[in-house]
Order: structure tokens, then C-alpha cells, then sequence
């Protein structure tokens, strides 16, 4: 799993986890979700605590390319 293809940061200081790109796995009921990280950990922790990957997102021109 590539670093730079995760969708999320986690934002929040649990587990030492804050900082770290992952991915949802499923999202569940009342704002909670299953997150994967690069090194295997996975975790359900609410949706509040993931925000957009900046770096990960791909510009609208060079994805028609």
C-alpha cells in the first residue's frame, strides 16, 4: 500500500496515530468508520477524525490526460 495513494490523514492524537495517512475500509452507523493504515494497523474511530489528503488528490487536468 502506497503512502501517497491513502485519501485521509487522521487528525487526531489516539493510538500515536495522529498525522498518519489511511484509507476507510467501511463506514458504519452514527459517523463511525473502519480506517487502514500503511503498516497493516486498522482501527474503528469516528468519521470526525479523518480529513482530506492534499497530496493525494489529482488535479481535474492531469487526470484527463
Amino acid at each position: 500500500m502506497a503512502e501517497a495513494a491513502l485519501p485521509y490523514i487522521y487528525r487526531w492524537n489516539r493510538q500515536g496515530r495522529k498525522g498518519q495517512p489511511c484509507e476507510v475500509t467501511a463506514r458504519g452507523t452514527m459517523n463511525s468508520c473502519a480506517v487502514r493504515f500503511p503498516d497493516g494497523y486498522t482501527m474503528v474511530t469516528s468519521r470526525n477524525a479523518l480529513m482530506k489528503n492534499k497530496a493525494a488528490t489529482v488535479p481535474l487536468q492531469e487526470q484527463t490526460k
